[in-house]
């Protein structure tokens, strides 16, 4: 099974866009595919239910993509603040039993911000990539702090035995700084032997699915995040 960890430097770069863009990429190119959220924050309640905002718009971009979580918080806070808030501590050997039940061709795991937050006492998400055996696609922004950001993520999944299959520049406005730009991927590259797999233009809040798939092929290295030949790239 091809499975996949998407990771973020911090909040609002933009992971969940990727993580339903690639998986709506994948199950067009003929891969049965579940996006899986582990820990769900800023949950919404609708008709007396709580819903997952981020699988929903998984679903608004392909209705036929699988979805799970595991822990669903109406608390914004980090996972471990909302986890106690909320009284419903996160357990790691929940959230490892509710993935082996996931039987797709491909599985991308939706993070709750980044690879180095808390979600129990003694726990980060990090703990949750250890336990579930899956690589690591780390997503980033283009601003003045993304070197930084990006680096300090990338060392930490080093010392601590993670795969990192490489990182996405993601949410590029149109009238991006160009030596930012350049100077970004470049600066990551040199200084860490991680690889950019991807730079993907900001699209506006409500994409189609045709333009979001399309941003996907054109903007990201498939085939190396998921380390795998697909047949069905040659004709697209």
């Amino acid at each position: 099974m091809l499975n996949l960890y998407v990771a973020s430097t911090r909040r609002k770069c933009g992971k969940t866009f990727i993580s339903a863009g690639m998986a709506a990429t994948m199950q067009s190119l003929g891969y049965n595919t579940t996006v899986y959220k582990p820990i769900q924050t800023s949950g919404i309640e609708r008709n007396g239910f709580m819903q997952s905002p981020d699988l929903t718009y998984v679903k608004t971009i392909d209705p036929y993509i699988g979805t799970k979580f595991t822990y669903l918080y109406k608390s914004d806070a980090e996972p471990l603040v909302a986890a106690e808030t909320e009284n419903e501590p996160i357990e790691i050997e929940l959230i490892q039993s509710d993935f082996k039940k996931i039987t797709s061709d491909c599985t991308i795991i939706d993070s709750d911000n980044g690879i180095f937050s808390p979600i129990a006492p003694s726990l980060h998400n990090s703990d949750v990539v250890k336990r579930l055996k899956v690589p690591v696609l780390l997503i980033t922004s283009p601003d003045e702090n993304a070197i930084n950001d990006t680096l300090l993520s990338i060392n930490y999944m080093k010392e601590n035995d993670i795969e990192l299959r490489g990182v996405v520049i993601n949410n590029i406005p149109k009238d991006c700084n160009k030596q930012l730009l350049v100077s970004i991927p470049r600066l990551i590259e040199e200084y860490s032997d991680t690889n950019v797999l991807g730079l993907v233009e900001n699209l506006g809040e409500e994409p189609s699915p045709q333009d979001l798939i399309s941003s996907i092929l054109n903007g990201i290295d498939i085939e190396s995040v998921f380390n795998v030949k697909i047949e069905k790239l040659d004709f697209v």
